[in-house]
C-alpha cells in the first residue's frame, strides 16, 4: 500500500505532485471497489433464475466482468465520489484550486474536475 502523506524533503514541488499523484490513484481505486460491490450485490440479485443451476465457473466469470466494469466506470468518473475526495484532499493540503498556494497538476483531472468548488 502506498502511504499518502507527502515525503519531506527538498523539491516540495515535486512531492506535492507525487503526493497530488498518489491522490488521485486511491480515489479512483477506493470509488472502483465501491462500485464493484454495489455493481456485484445487483449483478447477484438480477442474475438469479429460478430453477437455474448455480454454476461456480460462470459466476467467477460474472465477477471478474463486473470488477473490469467497476474500473472502467471510476476511471471514467465514476459517480463522482473519487472527485470529491481528490478535492477535499488536496484542499486541505492547499493544493486544491481553492487552497492558498499554487494548484498541483494532476493528470487524472480533467479542467472540469479541477475547477469545481
Amino acid at each position: 500500500m502506498i502511504p499518502l502523506s507527502p515525503s519531506s524533503g527538498a523539491g516540495s514541488a515535486t512531492s506535492g505532485e507525487a503526493y497530488a499523484q498518489r491522490v488521485v490513484h486511491a480515489a479512483h481505486q477506493f470509488e472502483a471497489i465501491l462500485l464493484n460491490s454495489l455493481l456485484g450485490s445487483l449483478e447477484h440479485s438480477f442474475s438469479a433464475l429460478p430453477g437455474k443451476k448455480a454454476d461456480s465457473i460462470a459466476d467467477n466469470y460474472h465477477a471478474m466482468g463486473m470488477q473490469a466494469l467497476a474500473s472502467s466506470l471510476a476511471a471514467g468518473g465514476g459517480m463522482g465520489i473519487a472527485t470529491m475526495i481528490i478535492r477535499n484532499l488536496l484542499h486541505s493540503k492547499g493544493q486544491g484550486p481553492s487552497g492558498q498556494t499554487q494548484p498541483t497538476k494532476v493528470s487524472g483531472l480533467s479542467a472540469d474536475e479541477s475547477s469545481r468548488d
